[in-house]
């Protein structure tokens, strides 16, 4: 996998994550637990994605 094919891959999985901490939250019972792991992996995501664009 070329390293422009795993960073697009990379922001997808993002994105996606995104979107569910915005429906998670948006939801009457939220789990912040649940909300609190989906931000710490988005994060990971977002580290990886800015220390391979560096390369």
């Amino acid at each position: 996998m070329s390293v422009a094919s795993h960073l697009q891959e990379l922001r997808r999985k993002h994105d996606s994550l995104s979107n569910t901490v915005l429906w998670e939250q948006r939801q009457p019972a939220t789990d912040t637990l649940k909300i609190a792991t989906l931000k710490r992996q988005k994060l990971r995501l977002k580290e990886e994605i800015n220390r391979l664009s560096r390369i």
